[in-house]
């Protein structure tokens, strides 16, 4: 055994038994992350530098990586070269193309050691894992109160600013939330 990791497929445990068998000398003197040839390492260190030499010219953006810069450039030019073969939708990272494919195939290959439900990506099982952690690590600086989901605290703080980003262009009426938004498209402008 060479690590902890678990997994609930063993197709999933043999193709990460490979990333072991891969020789790599070329160690991090910082985290200890272990790289194939001197290159990766050298642009791997970047994360502890703070390095970032490549600049994007729409927003001042920097990167690390010259890879980051071409994925993030996408942003400004809507460029999606990722295309499903089933179902035509596209992507701008190869990354998110083999999580959506996962729709499709039903694969799931991170489970859940207490309750053994997969999920198709890792974030979504960390999330997960706090209905049985009872973690929420997201708390608002303004009362106190914590969310299991980052995306609950930015609703919620919308409470305290009274920040409302949806709009009608039909009456100018504002909402704090996309779904009551649309929940008034429906009751009120689906006629027109």
């Amino acid at each position: 055994m060479k690590c902890d990791k678990c997994f609930t497929q063993r197709s999933n445990l043999i193709r990460h038994e490979r990333s072991h068998a891969v020789k790599r000398p070329f160690a991090c003197p910082d985290c200890e992350k272990c790289f194939s040839d001197s290159s990766a390492l050298h642009k791997h260190q970047r994360i502890h530098s703070g390095l970032k030499p490549y600049k994007c010219s729409e927003c001042d953006k920097t990167f690390s990586i010259s890879n980051y810069l071409i994925v993030h450039q996408r942003v400004h030019t809507g460029e999606k070269p990722y295309v499903c073969d089933r179902c035509g939708k596209c992507f701008a990272q190869s990354s998110a193309l083999i999580t959506h494919s996962r729709v499709h195939t039903g694969i799931k290959p991170y489970g859940c050691i207490e309750c053994g439900k997969g999920f198709t990506t890792s974030s979504h099982l960390i999330t997960h894992q706090r209905t049985h952690t009872g973690e929420r690590p997201y708390p608002c600086e303004e009362c106190g109160m914590a969310f299991k989901h980052s995306t609950h605290l930015v609703l919620h703080r919308r409470r305290h600013t009274g920040e409302k980003p949806f709009s009608c262009d039909k009456c100018r009426k504002k909402f704090s939330q996309k779904t009551h938004f649309y929940k008034h498209q429906q009751r009120h402008h689906e006629d027109e």
